[in-house]
Parts: structure tokens; C-alpha cells; sequence
């Protein structure tokens, strides 16, 4: 188990009248837990292996055990996976799980489930410039629709559409579009993946078990290159030492990530930028961002100057989709109580700000 626990965000309003709040952002890697004790006062982040747990369930509850916490009123999760209805089935992870039945069984008044990406859509307007490093050019719209892509575990969609004074967050499995090749190289990672998919998905390419497949497909068709299995952390390893075919794998994965980036660009019209997070990018580092994939965002033909005026962001915040998850249950309990949407004007507000130094 891996522990943390970072500052929390330094806030003056008062702490939760009800008590802390669970917060959770869960992957098919890695469950994220969090307690939120008032507005912006996240703290007591911990990280857990999903693979130790047999459910949703029991990774909450050692979470709970943990922080020595006997009652949680209200909890939110993000979880990777789409959300419809009460039953959910992770896609990348053995949970099964109905979201009242856990309700019941932890004792929590509320606990909602929402899309991972949906959550972190939902934090873009927070984010400090600390927080993000842009890649290449472009100027952000203010107002203007936003977009987010995340390779991890899978490769999660969502976006940010503005309306009437506050966010509506989209819920997406755009990941799964059909992979679309560009050249001959990725003509032949499509051919090697069709031995395994009947249906080969973007996800399939550019999230990050993609990186070994695609070291692998390259391997395939190098006479001079032998074909290992490993785990996309050790492609990593082997591009920051500089073993060609590594480097090529992660050139290749980074292009297939830029087409598919600039498909959401335009299909959102996301004006107000594209934003990157999920885990894989940040383990790239350096090789990202020498990497083809802002020129390949912007290879469109004739939307070719239409996209080089979207800028591309990487998220550097650690924890960001909690932030997003709080939102969204913020306004969750707001609405029962009043029916306004507070929240979502004070995000609104706080997107205005920094837009602004870019007009």
C-alpha cells in the first residue's frame, strides 16, 4: 500500500457540519482515497492496490479503518467506468457492485458513483497554472467548450460544456472509437493488434497497456528485434535509456495519442483547450513533450490552423479529479437542500479569472 499525505488546500470556510465527506477516485489500477473536512480541505490521501481487494467495499472500508474514521455521512466515488444505472461492472477491474446495496452496507446517507473523467472534467476550471504545463501553442477561449483525454489503465473522454452560468460535464466512452492509422508503421500496429481484437479501439493503442503492444508489433516486424513481453513501465525504462525500439514504441504511441486528441478537438469544438491527465504521461515525462504528439494534434488537413489555435495542457496536479468529485457532490447536497447550483457558479467563477490574462 502506498500512503500519502499532502497539504491540504489552505482554506477559511468552516469544516462540514455533518462531518468529513469521503472522497474516492478509483482506477483499474489503483483505488484514490480522500477525506474532505470543509471546502477545499482535502487531506488524508491514501492509494491502494485494487488488486488487494475484492470489492469496492472492503477497499473503503480498510481505507476507513485507516484514518480510525466509525462514521462517514456523505461519499462520492470516480470510478473508471461508465455509470448507468445502479449495477456497475468495471471494464478493467473484477468489480461488480451495486451502488445502494453499498450504500446500505457502509452505512453512508449518500454515495454517489460517477465517471472518472467526468469528475475530472469537472476540475479543469480549478486548476492553478502550476497545476498544468501547455504543449505547444494556442490561446484558450473563454467560455468556451473544454476537452479532456486520459491514458491510464484505459483512455478516458469527457469534456466541459458551458451553459447558463455554469458546467455541464460530458459523460464519454470516446476511448473506444475505432483506431484510425496513420502511416505505415501504424498500419502494421493495427494489422498485429487484428490477430488478438476483431475490434481494435483507440483505447486498445493509446492507453497505456498500449505502449507494450506496440512494442511488440514493432518488434514483429524488425527481423532484428526481439519480441518481449513486458509491461509498459519497462517500455518507459528502456525509451529513457535510450533503446531504440523503446523509442520508437513511445514516438509511435505519442502520435496515436495526438490523432486521437485532435478527434476530440474537433468533434467538442473545445476551444477553451484540451486537457491530458491519467498516469501514463507523467511516467513519459520529457519524452512527451519532445514527443510528435502536438504535431500530430494539428495534422488535419484543411482544420489544420483551426487546431493550432487550441492549446494542449498536461494535468501535473496529483490528485486532481478530487477536487472534481467534491464539486459534483457539492452539488448534489446543495440541491437537496435549496435546489441552486452554487457550486457550479463558484467554479465558473473561478474558470473566469486566469481566462481572462489570455483575452
Amino acid at each position: 500500500m502506498l500512503t500519502g499525505a499532502p497539504k491540504a488546500v489552505i482554506s477559511h470556510e468552516s469544516p462540514h457540519p455533518d462531518g468529513p465527506r469521503l472522497l474516492a477516485d478509483v482506477g483499474g489500477t489503483n483505488a484514490r482515497f480522500a477525506l474532505e473536512f470543509g471546502p477545499g480541505q482535502i487531506n488524508n490521501v491514501r492509494v491502494y492496490p485494487c488488486a488487494d481487494y475484492t470489492g469496492i467495499a472492503s477497499a473503503i472500508n480498510k481505507f476507513l479503518e485507516d484514518n480510525q474514521i466509525i462514521r462517514v455521512n456523505h461519499a462520492a466515488i470516480a470510478i473508471a467506468n461508465p455509470i448507468d444505472g445502479d449495477q456497475v461492472q468495471m471494464t478493467n477491474r473484477n468489480w461488480s457492485f451495486s451502488i445502494e446495496a453499498t450504500r446500505c452496507a457502509l452505512g453512508f446517507d449518500t454515495l454517489l458513483v460517477v465517471n472518472d473523467f467526468t469528475a475530472l472534467a469537472m476540475a479543469l476550471p480549478c486548476l492553478f497554472d502550476a497545476q498544468r504545463v501547455q504543449i505547444g501553442g494556442g490561446i484558450r477561449r473563454r467560455n468556451s467548450v473544454i476537452g479532456l483525454v486520459g491514458p491510464g489503465t484505459g483512455l478516458g473522454v469527457s469534456g466541459l460544456i458551458p451553459a447558463n452560468n455554469r458546467w455541464i460535464a460530458l459523460g464519454s466512452e470516446g476511448g473506444h472509437a475505432t483506431f484510425s492509422p496513420q502511416d505505415e508503421r501504424e498500419d502494421r500496429v493495427l494489422n498485429y493488434a487484428r490477430k488478438k481484437w476483431s475490434h481494435v479501439s483507440f483505447e486498445r493503442i493509446c492507453a497505456g497497456p498500449g505502449l507494450a503492444l506496440i512494442y511488440r508489433a514493432l518488434a514483429a516486424y524488425d527481423k532484428n528485434a526481439i519480441s518481449l513481453q513486458l509491461e509498459p513501465a519497462d517500455v518507459v525504462r528502456r525509451a529513457q535509456a535510450a533503446e531504440p525500439l523503446a523509442l520508437e514504441a513511445v514516438e509511435c504511441f505519442c502520435a496515436v495519442l495526438g490523432t486521437f486528441t485532435g478527434n476530440i478537438a474537433v468533434t467538442l469544438g473545445a476551444l477553451g483547450g484540451i486537457y491530458i491527465g491519467g498516469g501514463v504521461i507523467s511516467h513519459l515525462g520529457e519524452l512527451f513533450s519532445t514527443s510528435p504528439f502536438r504535431t500530430r494534434f494539428q495534422e488535419k488537413g484543411r482544420s489544420r490552423a483551426y487546431l493550432a489555435n487550441i492549446p494542449t495542457f498536461v494535468i501535473t496536479a496529483q490528485y486532481p479529479a478530487f477536487l472534481g468529485v467534491s464539486a459534483i457532490l457539492a452539488e448534489q447536497l446543495w440541491h437537496r437542500v435549496s435546489g441552486g447550483s452554487a457550486v457550479f457558479e463558484r467554479i465558473w467563477q473561478v474558470h473566469d479569472v486566469p481566462a481572462r490574462a489570455n483575452e
